[in-house]
């Protein structure tokens, strides 16, 4: 008898059989890493050696950054694992120093807009 699994020898761990518990080794996540969803990460340098002894999903988030920066959710997307589990595993990368997380910017505040309102009309009057 033919089994669904033997035309696929190997289970990956993201597949519906594997709580996602188990991916992050049932750790939450931090308090003080609440990464946003534009937080853009990066790999180490140096992080080759290390990222061998990785989770595949690890290494998966590992290959996605090694050369380039990426969003938070552009690499939720990218490895179809939801964005909470991706901010686990980030935390866990970070804490090992593999990986950099660079906060987004803060958004401009609403006082700067009238700010350049006045100096925009202080440069028309200066023309007229």
């Amino acid at each position: 008898m033919s089994d669904a699994h033997d035309s696929d020898p190997e289970v990956e761990l993201t597949s519906a059989l594997v709580p996602f518990f188990v991916i992050t080794n049932g750790r939450a996540l931090p308090p003080d890493q609440q990464y946003e969803r534009t937080a853009l990460v990066t790999a180490h340098m140096d992080t080759a050696a290390t990222a061998r002894t990785l989770a595949p999903e690890e290494q998966a988030i590992m290959d996605l950054v090694a050369n380039r920066m990426l969003a938070v959710a552009e690499i939720a997307g990218r490895t179809h694992l939801p964005l909470g589990i991706v901010r686990i595993l980030l935390a866990q990368l970070e804490e090992s120093g593999l990986v950099l997380v660079r906060k987004p910017a803060p958004r401009a505040d609403s006082k700067d807009r009238e700010l350049l309102s006045a100096v925009l009309e202080g440069l028309k009057n200066i023309g007229a």
